[in-house]
């Protein structure tokens, strides 16, 4: 069912389009060497074919996942600068720093046109030799409409489908193309399985429980530490730091259905609640701390609720990163003024000689002092004399540190 032509091709008319860059090569008799970078299953190997037989370029086809060197170079042997041919190498990103770099001197005489075909972030698993001499173009998952069509050819077509052999209903259709979740090759296995399936029934119809069994076990789009990993971990984040708990909860759980670990976001959580919660809410770090805990002891599923109380909770209080700012004015204030004394009068003082030398000496025991406060006594070291790093915010119970903070430092500056 592989598509022939650019106009066959479905999901991507932000580059099939008439107008659109590969329309435009192959109406311009060019080619120039691409990185395709998408998702399973959205036709980065069909593009590739296409443009190579739109150009009527020699095509060789190799997968970084099992060739080496050896490999790439003899099939760049058959091109040549009058007559350049196509190098389509699948999972490019599997190829070393190395390995990539041999590619550069044929993409660079023009002798092959290098189509490289990743899942991954071209900014990171691409050289930048290799990125300067190819166009990136990015590939969508396919919606479920473009699936239906897909899916729908499929049965209907007499030479390459399934005509005759099975029967599936519109409803059910929409169930197989839901399951392929954006893969199209995804969406046709299905297919092929219901159809099998039904072969072994004796039958050609599909029912509910045919879907049931054929569509069992799916999983949405994760690929752990890949790019929907940390887009999405990324999102969860955003989702908290926005006051949107409906966010937070949907990216949690688009984690946990793609099967990250638990515990990893619950570590997330943590870093959550102390960046972005802070002190306008103490109480979201303990509850942090006790969903990690309850998650340790209950497992997957019921733990996982533990977690996601966790994230609607923080996504709902008031948010302050006053102390996280704060650590890292005072990290800065080190690097610029190195290994300062402590003063003296907060230095302790357990031996003779310490205290002849006037270690904590005129130390006011603050408990002793009217309030509870020794009003101005100071405690960083005496170059730094005056300088506020925290700076509390007006939200939660931040608003209340601030008040009493700015009565305390008036207090001392009195």
């Amino acid at each position: 069912m592989r598509p022939q032509t650019l106009g066959e091709v479905l999901g991507q008319s932000h580059l099939t389009a008439d107008g659109a860059p590969l329309q435009a090569m192959v109406a311009e008799g060019r080619l120039q060497s691409i990185i395709f970078w998408g998702p399973p299953g959205v036709g980065k190997t069909t593009l590739a074919r296409i443009l190579a037989e739109a150009g009527s370029f020699a095509f060789a086809q190799l997968s970084a996942v099992t060739a080496g060197l050896k490999d790439v170079r003899s099939a760049m042997a058959s091109g040549t600068t009058s007559q350049p041919m196509v190098l389509f190498l699948d999972e490019i990103h599997r190829f070393n720093k190395a390995q990539q770099d041999a590619l550069l001197p044929a993409m660079e005489d023009g002798s092959v046109v290098l189509i490289g075909a990743t899942t991954e972030n071209p900014s990171f698993e691409i050289n930048n030799a290799v990125l300067s001499r190819a166009r990136v173009f990015v590939l969508k998952p396919l919606v479920a409409e473009s699936i239906m069509a897909l899916l729908q050819t499929a049965v209907a077509d007499q030479s390459r489908g399934l005509a005759g052999r099975i029967t599936v209903a519109e409803d059910q259709m929409q169930r197989i193309a839901a399951a392929a979740d954006g893969d199209a090759r995804r969406g046709l296995h299905l297919l092929d399985a219901l159809a099998a399936h039904l072969a072994a029934q004796g039958r050609a119809s599909a029912e509910s429980k045919d879907l049931d069994q054929v569509t069992a076990g799916g999983m949405r789009r994760f690929d752990k530490q890949g790019e929907d990993f940390y887009n999405q971990i990324s999102a969860l984040h955003k989702a908290v730091r926005g006051s949107d708990p409906d966010g937070a909860l949907y990216w949690l759980m688009r984690m946990l259905d793609g099967g990250c670990d638990p515990l990893y976001v619950g570590r997330r959580l943590l870093r959550m609640a102390f960046e972005d919660v802070g002190n306008a809410d103490p109480r979201a770090l303990g509850l942090c701390n006790d969903a990690c805990a309850a998650y340790e002891r209950l497992g997957s599923p019921e733990g996982e609720l533990a977690l996601a109380q966790a994230a609607v909770y923080m996504a709902s209080v008031p948010k302050s990163n006053a102390v996280y700012a704060a650590s890292k004015a005072v990290a800065k204030a080190i690097k610029a003024t190195g290994s300062l004394e402590v003063p003296k009068h907060i230095r302790n003082a357990p031996t003779k000689l310490m205290k002849d030398l006037d270690y904590g000496k005129g130390y006011r025991y603050d408990p002793d002092e009217a309030g509870g406060h020794a009003g101005g006594q100071t405690y960083l070291p005496d170059e730094l004399h005056g300088q506020q790093f925290y700076a509390p915010t007006d939200q939660g119970l931040e608003q209340r540190i601030a008040e009493r903070l700015a009565r305390l430092r008036g207090a001392s500056n009195a």
